[in-house]
C-alpha cells in the first residue's frame, strides 16, 4: 500500500512542478544577475515603451536600431506596462514571469516524449521521468533569474520540436509508410509543420539563430518520407514550415525596411550601432586561437571599451616571436584610445590570414572543436557566485571547498544528463521504427546548432541551453526496463 502511493505521488505533474517551481524561486530570490546584454534590452524596451521608438539612446537622442531582435524587448515592455516599473525595479516580475515560461518548457519537454513513442506501455514512465528531469535542471532554471533571451528561445524551441516531432510520428503511420494512393495531405499532419514553423519565427524575434530548427528538421523529413511516392509531401512540407516560419518577422523586416532604408529580417552578424564599423578582421584573428570563455571576458568583451593587457592573451595566439611583437603593437596602440581603427583592424586580419594558411587544421576543425567542448562541457556556474574551476584540485579544494564542491556537483551533473541523452537515443531508436526521424530530428537539431555555434568566435555554454529540452527528452528513454516497445 505504500510503495503504491509513493507511486502515485512521484507519477503526478504537481510534485514536479512544485520542485521546479522551488528551484527557480530560488535562482530569482537568491541568485539574480544581470548583464551587459540586460542593459541593452532594458533600454530598448524602455524607449519602445515611453517614445514609441525601438532604439537606443546614441549621441543624447533615441535613436532607432535593428543590433536586437524585438521579442525580448516586447516581453520586457508588456512587463513594464503592467507592473508600473521599469529595468531595474521590473527585474523581479521579468523573471518570475521566466520562471513561469520555464516551467512550460519542461511541460513541453514531457509531452515531445509522449509523441516519439506514443504506443508504448511505458509512455506514462516516459513522460514523468522528462518531466521529473526538465523541471529540476537548474542549467535553463538558472537563466529564469536573468533578463536575457535564453528562457523564450528555449520554450520555443521545444515546441517547434514538438510539433515536428508529432508531425513526424503522424507521417509514419502505416498508410504513409506504404505511400499508398491517394493519401490525402492532413493525414501526415500538416498542419503541426506550419504551426511549427510558425513557433520557430516567434523564436526568432527572440535568438536570430532559430531557423537553424527547420534546416536540422530537413533530414529528419527527407527520412520519413524517403519511400516512393512521397517527395511532393516532402516539398510541400518544407515550404509550409518555410513560409509560416517567414510569417512573424514580416513586420520587423518591414520597419527596418521603411525606417533604416535596409534589407534586414534578423539582426547584424556583429550587432553593430548605426554607423559603427565591426572588426571584423580582429574577429577573424581571434577565430585562429579563441576557445576558452575565459579569453572572451579578457579580450573579446574589452574590444572598443577597454584596455587590452598582451599578458592575458595565451601563448596559443601566437606562432613565433615576431607575431607576438606585431600584435603587441597593435594592443599597444589600441590602449592609447580603446577604439580599434581601421587600420589596426586590417592588420589583426592580416596575421589571421597568415595564421590561417599555416595552420588551416588549427583554424577550422582543432579550435571549433575545443569551442564546442567548452560550451558543453563547462559546469554554467557563469550566472552564480562560484569560480568554475577545478584545477588544481588540492589548491582549489584548501582555499575554497565549497566552491569546487558545487562546481565539481555542476560539471558532473552535465556529464550525466549529456550520457543519459545519448543512451536514450540509442534505446528509443532500436525500440519503435516510426521514433526514428523524431530521434533523428532531435539529435541533428543538437549537432547542426553545435557545428553553427563553433563559428562563433565567444564559445558560451549558454548558446546550447535551448537544446536541453530535446537532451532530456532523449535522457527519459535512458530509464526504460524493456529494450523494446510492444
Amino acid at each position: 500500500m505504500r510503495t503504491s502511493s509513493m507511486k502515485r505521488i512521484f507519477s503526478t505533474a504537481v510534485l514536479p512542478m512544485g520542485v521546479g517551481a522551488a528551484l527557480r524561486l530560488l535562482f530569482v530570490l537568491r541568485f539574480p544577475a544581470a548583464t551587459g546584454d540586460t542593459l541593452i534590452y532594458e533600454q530598448l524596451a524602455e524607449n519602445w515603451l515611453r517614445h514609441g521608438v525601438y532604439g537606443l539612446i546614441v549621441a543624447g537622442k533615441v535613436t532607432p536600431v535593428d543590433m536586437r531582435l524585438p521579442g525580448y524587448s516586447g516581453y520586457l515592455a508588456v512587463v513594464y506596462w503592467v507592473s508600473g516599473h521599469t529595468a531595474a525595479a521590473a527585474r523581479i516580475w521579468v523573471m518570475l514571469g521566466q520562471a513561469a515560461v520555464d516551467l512550460g518548457t519542461a511541460a513541453l519537454a514531457a509531452r515531445m516524449v509522449g509523441f516519439l513513442l506514443p504506443e508504448s506501455r511505458e509512455r506514462n514512465l516516459f513522460q514523468t521521468t522528462a518531466f521529473w528531469l526538465a523541471c529540476t535542471c537548474p542549467f535553463v532554471a538558472n537563466y529564469a533569474a536573468v533578463p536575457l533571451t535564453e528562457v523564450f528561445a528555449t520554450f520555443f524551441t521545444a515546441a517547434t520540436l514538438c510539433c515536428f516531432v508529432l508531425h513526424l510520428r503522424r507521417a509514419e503511420s502505416p498508410d504513409l509508410r506504404t505511400g499508398a494512393n491517394p493519401v490525402p495531405l492532413r493525414a501526415g499532419g500538416e498542419g503541426f509543420v506550419i504551426l511549427g514553423g510558425l513557433c520557430a519565427g516567434i523564436g526568432t524575434l527572440f535568438r536570430p539563430e532559430t531557423p537553424l530548427l527547420l534546416l536540422a528538421a530537413g533530414p529528419a523529413l527527407a527520412f520519413c518520407y524517403r519511400r516512393a511516392g512521397l517527395t511532393r509531401r516532402l516539398i510541400l512540407s518544407l515550404v509550409a514550415a518555410g513560409i509560416s516560419c517567414a510569417a512573424p518577422l514580416l513586420p520587423w523586416t518591414a520597419r527596418n525596411a521603411v525606417t533604416l532604408h535596409e534589407f534586414q529580417p534578423l539582426a547584424p552578424r556583429y550587432a553593430e550601432l548605426p554607423g559603427e564599423v565591426a572588426t571584423r578582421g580582429f574577429i577573424a584573428w581571434e577565430k585562429t586561437w579563441l576557445w576558452r570563455l575565459r579569453d572572451v571576458y579578457l579580450v573579446s568583451w574589452k574590444m572598443n571599451s577597454e584596455a587590452i593587457d598582451i599578458s592575458d592573451i595565451p601563448a596559443s595566439a601566437f606562432d613565433t616571436d615576431d607575431e607576438r611583437e606585431r600584435v603587441t603593437t597593435l594592443l599597444d596602440d589600441y590602449n592609447d584610445t580603446t577604439e580599434l581603427t581601421a587600420e589596426q583592424d586590417e592588420q589583426f586580419a592580416k596575421l589571421a590570414r597568415e595564421r590561417t594558411a599555416r595552420h588551416p587544421f588549427r583554424t577550422y576543425l582543432a579550435v571549433p572543436l575545443a569551442r564546442a567542448a567548452t560550451m558543453w562541457f563547462a559546469p554554467r556556474l557563469e550566472l552564480l557566485p562560484y569560480s568554475g574551476k577545478l584545477l588544481p584540485v588540492g589548491e582549489r579544494i584548501s582555499d575554497d571547498p565549497t566552491d569546487f564542491a558545487v562546481t565539481l556537483g555542476f560539471s558532473i551533473l552535465n556529464i550525466l544528463y549529456l550520457a543519459l541523452a545519448a543512451w536514450g537515443a540509442v534505446r528509443l531508436w532500436r525500440m519503435d521504427r516510426a521514433a526514428q526521424p523524431g530521434v533523428l530530428l532531435l539529435a541533428g537539431y543538437v549537432l547542426l546548432r553545435t557545428a553553427f555555434f563553433t563559428t562563433v568566435e565567444t564559445p558560451e555554454p549558454r548558446y546550447m541551453l535551448e537544446c536541453f529540452p530535446a537532451l532530456l527528452a532523449l535522457a527519459a528513454y535512458a530509464f526504460s526496463r524493456k529494450a523494446q516497445a510492444p
